[in-house]
């Protein structure tokens, strides 16, 4: 087989847009809404233990993200980059890609082993005085970030994985990964089955060992499906090249994560001086915007890959016809989730034994934030398609205009100025402000890119 041959005949250059949309995307729905599914399941075994369990897991959050923040940004310019390559016909630079993206996971991977070796004991302590808050997250962090490799590796080899087309060999490590989380949840914490009662620390082993299964179930499967990359270690060079180009896409998405983070450490800021209620309502709500939200997130996967990669093959009628179709697709997907956050709003609040005043907060705010989600959906698809072509940063600009720029200042304004059941509003204008910033950077990129 000549070299490039498996390139030309991969299914982004040749199966209908509308339909390999579908069929790339719907593997990733299915893994992504299951991690948000065993990140609750995780909470719910914790909240057993107590409170003081769910606290010190909450302080360890940040930094988890972080890990998260990091490797998915470096995913994204690992894969943006390699499809584009793909879709070029450039053997050599999609293996250098991949490469160099399994490297900088190594890298990363060390940064976050010598924190949880040296300083996670810092970190509490500066946190908390309360000793049992500070044993458990200790025990907790200490865990997760010196066995991190798992969280690392797993997400940038199932990136290869998804950059390639094979979406559905990495649903098959998620789920594997997110099954044995949640198996070995209980098992690990209350000491079933025989094994040592564990608590806060068996919830750590058991998030990572889910990771560990995970990555290796990726690794294999890369080597032994995905054709379109070869993984030989031998003569290795890091090349500065290759990791410019993956963080010049990759950077702008490790910031936007961390924003979101910022995000909601800021509103629970303000809204904590209206009530511990609407902190709570917004806290439930967030859980419900996961589920809303993540099979949009993996349209969002595949649309990145397949604009990529047509981007790359210099066919401009496929790159068009990727962003219509993602846009209709995700269209779709949030009006369903706006439809069924204003049907059910009180029925899902009371899954979390919502007080008589909660329920009436909570689904005031849910039904009022639910009504921007067709804006948001706009901006996720608008945001893939600058990372596809490359210009990460004004998915950066979107991302700093919407959280820094217009909602965090405009709900301050909100709950100065305005009864507390408005604050909710502040959302959906800067959800609709900002989807008019992504249309007109999406009209710039397109014209520039000569895809308009």
């Amino acid at each position: 087989m000549e070299q490039g041959e498996t390139v030309r005949n991969n299914r982004m250059a040749t199966e209908p847009v509308n339909k390999l949309l579908l069929t790339m995307s719907l593997p990733l729905m299915i893994s992504m809404a299951t991690e948000a599914l065993y990140n609750v399941v995780d909470t719910l075994f914790v909240s057993r233990i107590g409170e003081h369990a769910i606290t010190a897991l909450s302080l360890a959050f940040p930094v988890q993200l972080l890990v998260v923040s990091i490797t998915v940004g470096t995913g994204v310019g690992v894969g943006a980059l390699l499809s584009r390559l793909l879709g070029e016909r450039n053997k050599r630079g999609v293996d250098s890609t991949a490469a160099n993206g399994i490297f900088l996971a190594a890298v990363t991977y060390a940064l976050f082993l010598i924190f949880g070796l040296f300083f996670t004991k810092r970190y509490y302590a500066a946190q908390t005085q309360d000793a049992v808050i500070y044993k458990y997250g200790v025990d907790y962090l200490s865990i997760c970030m010196i066995w991190s490799f798992g969280a690392v590796g797993q997400i940038i080899f199932q990136r290869l994985l998804q950059s390639t087309g094979r979406t559905a060999l990495s649903m098959i490590s998620q789920l594997t990964g997110a099954a044995a989380n949640i198996v070995l949840d209980p098992v690990l914490i209350f000491g079933l089955c025989g094994a040592p009662k564990l608590g806060v620390a068996g919830a750590a082993i058991a998030t990572v060992i889910g990771q560990i299964a995970a990555l290796f179930i990726a690794i294999f499967l890369n080597l032994k499906f995905n054709r379109d990359i070869s993984f030989d270690p031998r003569g290795f060079r890091s090349n500065l090249w290759t990791i410019k180009k993956i963080y010049a896409i990759g950077a702008p998405a490790i910031v936007m994560q961390s924003l979101n983070s910022l995000m909601v450490f800021g509103v629970n800021l303000i809204l904590t001086r209206l009530s511990s209620t609407a902190v709570a309502a917004f806290g439930i709500y967030i859980k419900v915007q996961n589920f809303v939200f993540m099979p949009a997130f993996g349209l969002n996967n595949a649309v990145i890959a397949v604009a990529a990669f047509s981007y790359g093959a210099s066919n401009r009628e496929r790159l068009r016809g990727t962003i219509k179709f993602g846009m209709l697709y995700a269209a779709a997907i949030m009006l369903a989730g706006t439809a069924a956050v204003e049907i059910f709003a009180e029925p899902i609040l009371s899954l979390f034994d919502a007080s008589p005043e909660l329920l009436t907060v909570g689904a005031r705010a849910m039904r009022i934030i639910s009504a921007s989600y067709i804006f948001t959906a706009f901006m996720i698809v608008a945001q893939g398609a600058y990372q596809a072509l490359g210009n990460g940063v004004y998915s950066l600009i979107v991302t700093m205009l919407r959280v820094v720029v217009i909602l965090l200042p405009l709900l301050w304004v909100f709950s100065v100025l305005f009864p507390p059941d408005s604050v909710w509003w502040a959302f959906v204008i800067s959800e609709i402000l900002s989807a008019a910033a992504s249309a007109l950077l999406l009209k710039k990129i397109c014209v520039e890119k000569g895809c308009a």
